[in-house]
């Protein structure tokens, strides 16, 4: 017996079963009592046919169930086929086979015998079961009815087969041969093959064929739709062409008369430059020949009116009054001293000279700081008009200069739309994040704003659109962005770049006092109440729930404890007074969600705080050192980059130098082992301002000296124990503060830097300036009394009597 799946019923299958070649068929599905060619160009396919030829001419025809795999396996072949009959087979010049095969009777694959050349398949042949005559009979007409209705509404279909398909008495056969004319999809002429109930077969042919006959239908509507707009379109150009000869016989003039002399009129107020209005002159002449509805004219109109809505001449009084400019930038933005004074001097010398080029000023500094409001305040302040273009994510020169008028939709660019919209010619322009455009294979916009922002090019700059020279020069164009060198060198060199390093504390203090927690109250309808928050409550929110150089994120705070607030003045309507202090802010926000670096709790060997600048603001940098026997391997740790690794070994260097003088181990690099780690390890750490640091902690640990809690110190390190120069020291220093530090030590050079740390932090701490190593180890190490840190017979290294002089300390 043979082993037949049991998706079928044995009934349906005769028993004996056959070895055939397997020919798979892609795109066709092959039914019996259908004659059709095929091509076979496959290896495989070829050698199936060429063993049918040489046997009895019978091949097993499968389809597969994806046509594009050119190797099957057995699991993309359908299981149940057609047995087919080559009557013909021919060899053609490029190495295909044209065959022509006739379908016999079904089939299904019951295994398949894998051979060499070829697929072979063991095949059983599937008989159809028997159904009433009645139950067919009524199939069968009414599958012949909608066969006559399909040839009625597509008239490719003759008659000659419409009588031979009506002629066919077997309901089988009849299904096959339908089935085998249709334009069905592969999958739905597959389940007519695998259908082997009779009645099921013809009902899902009939289902198949009224579907075919409605989408015929409804592809003839949509195109006698498509041809009657066509026709109407045509209709209506010929009447137009006949009404305007009627009226040139009448001398009557047309609508697009009209039309013209309207521009006309636009044209002849409009006070444009002298390119300008021989352009415009020049396109009128042509579009006074075109027809209106031609597709040319409506360009023409579009190009001109575009010249003609453009701000040529007019402009905006600029302010004059300093003390009134410089009161508005008081009032929107706390600090931000140089941008401010840059205005200034700008509005200045407008006032003495009448006529300046508008200046090109780049913001550069960390999100939330303020450079695009800034730029709002500063056409408040000129009494300029604003306009704004955010270049984040261009990456189409298109978006700069406008497309060429012979593209279809042609634009002008950005520029010249937003001078559109603003209706002046000097406006303050922001061009935001200006260095997050990107290029492609359509151009690069930072190419294209060279000329825009070049003072010596900007006045007559050319959009593609206009063809046409445009003066852009007295813009005050702003541009803002986050990092200096993502920004191209050639752009850069044309602009006044302005560095706003981000908010100190102190500075947060007031804006979210003076600005940010009165916005917020009124925001949140809490304007009737007495709402107020204490001085460590706003220090809490910005020490424990932010970490940014700029405000925003204080913002978001403010704004949830004031929508708390809300929430219990509208339950307690009785209550008018909402005080926040530190307190109450857990209450609101939740657990502290930063940790606040603070001193050590006592003096510690090999410990030594150092100070470290972020673009959130300055932070207290803990080094450890320990000290281990082996073999003189140096090992640094907590994720420092490659400058930072440099700055531990040139310490590790001028220790060995200065061992004898230190009364240290000459021999330590051979008997120890030394560790350096910075803490919090997560976050990459780099650059040589914590050289002195590293070499304090590495002195500490061999001299086994206890290092002083209460100092910080920044500075980067020689080989010979000099102390260079570092940046961002009012953070360092306003960092140093705030975790309790009461002395500083920084570099000589640095005492310049020092008037930019506000006053009332520079009073509460020890400024000490230093330039060697040796004054650092002695303000930073601890000695017993009457001990000392230096061998008494030796001076310090490249020292001189100058150099040994009491450090000064500077308040």
């Amino acid at each position: 017996m043979v082993n037949i799946p049991k998706i079928f019923k044995e009934s349906e299958f005769d028993a004996s079963t056959m070895l055939l070649p397997l020919l798979p068929l892609r795109d066709i599905v092959v039914f019996p009592h259908m004659v059709a060619p095929l091509f076979v160009g496959r290896n495989k396919s070829v050698n199936a046919l060429s063993d049918a030829m040489n046997k009895d001419k019978s091949v097993l025809l499968a389809t597969q169930k994806k046509a594009g795999i050119d190797n099957p396996t057995e699991e993309d072949i359908s299981q149940v086929g057609t047995i087919g009959k080559v009557l013909q087979l021919l060899r053609l010049p490029d190495g295909t086979v044209k065959a022509l095969v006739e379908g016999k009777s079904r089939a299904r694959i019951v295994r398949f015998v894998q051979e060499k050349e070829f697929f072979q398949v063991e095949v059983v042949s599937m008989q159809e079961p028997q159904v009433s005559d009645a139950e067919a009979e009524a199939l069968t007409r009414s599958v012949i009815e909608a066969f006559d209705e399909y040839a009625k509404v597509n008239k490719s279909i003759s008659k000659e087969l419409v009588s031979n398909v009506s002629s066919i008495s077997n309901p089988s056969q009849l299904a096959d041969t339908m089935a085998a004319h249709f334009s069905f999809k592969i999958e739905d002429k597959q389940k007519l093959l695998e259908a082997l109930d009779l009645s099921e077969r013809l009902a899902l042919l009939l289902n198949l064929v009224k579907m075919e006959i409605e989408v015929f239908q409804m592809d003839q509507r949509i195109k006698n739709r498509v041809k009657e707009q066509m026709e109407q379109t045509q209709k209506n150009y010929y009447l137009n062409e006949q009404m305007r000869a009627i009226k040139k016989e009448m001398g009557a003039d047309d609508d697009g008369a009209d039309e013209i002399r309207e521009l006309e009129e636009k044209v002849k107020n409009k006070k444009m430059s002298k390119e300008a209005t021989e352009k415009v002159e020049a396109e009128l002449k042509k579009l006074k020949m075109m027809t209106p509805m031609s597709a040319e004219a409506t360009v023409v109109r579009n190009y001109i009116d575009w010249i003609i809505s453009l701000p040529w001449y007019e402009k905006c009084d600029v302010r004059d009054d300093l003390d009134e400019a410089e009161k508005i930038l008081e009032e929107d933005h706390y600090g931000l001293e140089k941008p401010k004074e840059r205005i200034l001097e700008y509005l200045a010398v407008q006032a003495l000279v009448k006529k300046i080029r508008g200046p090109i000023l780049c913001f550069v500094g960390p999100p939330g700081v303020g450079k695009t409001s800034l730029a709002k305040s500063i056409a408040r302040a000129t009494g300029r008009k604003y306009v704004r273009l955010s270049l984040g994510g261009v990456r189409d020169e298109a978006e700069i200069r406008g497309h060429r008028r012979t593209y279809i939709g042609a634009l002008p660019g950005k520029i010249i739309q937003s001078l559109k919209k603003i209706g002046v010619n000097n406006p303050v322009f922001c061009l935001d994040e200006v260095d997050k455009m990107s290029m492609d294979f359509r151009g690069d916009p930072s190419a294209a704003l060279l000329e825009v922002l070049d003072p010596e090019q900007n006045f007559s700059f050319n959009d593609h659109y206009l063809d046409m020279d445009y003066d852009l020069s007295d813009i005050l164009f702003i541009t803002t962005a986050n990092t200096l060198p993502d920004i191209p060198l050639p752009l850069q060199d044309r602009m006044e770049t302005i560095r706003l390093p981000g908010y100190t504390e102190y500075e947060k203090y007031h804006i979210a006092k003076g600005f940010l927690i009165p916005k917020q109250i009124k925001f949140n309808g809490l304007e009737g109440k007495d709402v107020s928050f204490s001085k460590n409550a706003v220090l809490a929110i910005i020490r424990r729930y932010t970490r940014e150089a700029g405000v925003r994120n204080l913002e978001r705070e403010i704004a949830s404890i004031c929508r708390k607030l809300a929430k219990e003045a509208v339950k307690k309507k009785e209550k008018t007074e909402f005080k926040v202090s530190e307190k109450s802010i857990g209450k609101y926000l939740g657990p502290y969600r930063f940790r606040q670096e603070q001193v050590e709790e006592k003096d510690t060997v090999g410990m030594v705080t150092g100070l470290a600048w972020t673009q959130v603001g300055g932070e207290l940098l803990f080094i450890e050192t320990l000290i281990m026997p082996g073999k003189g391997k140096l090992t640094v740790t907590g994720k420092l980059g490659d400058v930072m690794q440099e700055s531990a070994q040139a310490a590790v260097s001028y220790v060995r130098s200065r061992a004898q003088h230190l009364m240290i181990d000459e021999k330590f690099h051979r008997k120890y082992d030394i560790h350096i780690h910075i803490p919090e390890g997560a976050i990459p750490k780099d650059g040589p301002s914590a050289g002195i640091s590293m070499c304090t902690s590495l002195v500490s640990a061999l001299s086994k000296l206890p290092v002083h809690r209460d100092i910080a110190m920044t500075g980067e390190i020689t080989l010979r124990g000099r102390v260079l120069p570092i940046g961002g020291l009012k953070e360092k220093i306003i960092a140093a503060h705030r975790g309790g530090i009461k002395k500083v030590l920084i570099p000589k050079e640095n005492e310049k830097d020092l008037r930019d740390v506000p006053k009332s932090i520079s009073k509460q701490l020890e400024i000490i300036s230093v330039e060697h190593m040796d004054e650092v180890l002695s303000h930073a190490m601890i000695v017993a009394e009457g001990g000392s840190l230096f061998k008494k017979s030796d001076i310090p290294l490249e020292v001189s009597a100058e150099e040994t002089r009491e450090p000064r300390s500077i308040n």
